[in-house]
């Protein structure tokens, strides 16, 4: 699988990304989906190869697929910043409304964790979005209490996502991104737009108790699954995956 190399500028930061356009013989215009990584809890693993393999096999059942990494993470430039996190899809959803061989009828959003939650916050002002599937989504995030500032930045600058030593100019603003992004508040608009929510039994990071509380606030279509002893990174569980790929497959028929 070979990728176009994606280079998008937001707020004067470079966003890098994959392209990947199925191969001649399958029908054009392509149902396109873009995968949304989570908040990285550790410094990147170059063996980890968890969402490229999701993106080859998402691409390998005929959709066009854009994996990118948002601001602060992996190729890309910047500091973690949840609300830069809602700028950076926007231009990648934008990015490819651009593209002719895209269906604008259908373009979905496989996200996970941060950015499940990121996609949520989207998808919900942002109809040109026709279908989400949110994995491990938080229905609010939890560190945003007072107090906790030093300890979450020094985790985020130790796991290289927040770069600069002045980074965020304003610690109160920058924590308050996470509330208003809180995907509880937005998951109803979704609606009438088919949404999956896939979570694990066994999360430890986001527990699966945030799960029910989206799904009894979000609109129909809507499913939820949850995978029995599945953990947080559910790009690396079987079972998981194959249910998000069926669900697109069904919901983008």
């Amino acid at each position: 699988m070979v990728g176009k190399v994606v280079s998008l500028e937001v707020d004067g930061i470079k966003i890098a990304g994959q392209l990947y356009l199925p191969g001649t013989g399958e029908p054009t215009p392509y149902t396109a989906v873009v995968i949304c990584h989570g908040i990285p809890a550790r410094v990147q693993d170059p063996a980890d190869s968890g969402y490229p393999l999701l993106a080859e096999r998402i691409y390998r059942e005929g959709f066009a697929v854009l994996l990118f990494n948002f601001r602060g993470a992996g190729a890309s430039g910047g500091n973690f910043d949840i609300l830069g996190w809602t700028r950076d899809l926007s231009a990648a959803i934008d990015y490819l409304w651009t593209l002719p061989q895209i269906d604008k009828t259908r373009l979905a959003l496989v996200g996970f964790s941060g950015g499940a939650a990121v996609s949520v916050y989207i998808a919900a002002q942002d109809k040109r979005v026709s279908a989400v599937a949110a994995c491990a989504c938080p229905a609010e995030f939890s560190f945003t209490q007072t107090g906790q500032e030093p300890v979450l930045l020094e985790h985020f600058r130790s796991v290289g996502i927040i770069k600069d030593a002045s980074f965020p100019p304003d610690v109160r603003r920058w924590l308050d991104g996470f509330r208003r992004v809180s995907p509880v508040n937005y998951v109803a608009g979704i609606a009438p737009r088919p949404l999956l929510l896939v979570h694990g039994s066994d999360d430890d990071v986001v527990a699966v108790s945030h799960a029910h509380r989206l799904y009894a606030r979000a609109g129909d279509p809507k499913q939820l699954v949850i995978v029995d002893r599945a953990g947080h990174r559910l790009r690396l569980d079987e079972r998981a995956m194959a249910t998000v790929i069926e669900w697109l497959k069904a919901s983008n028929k």
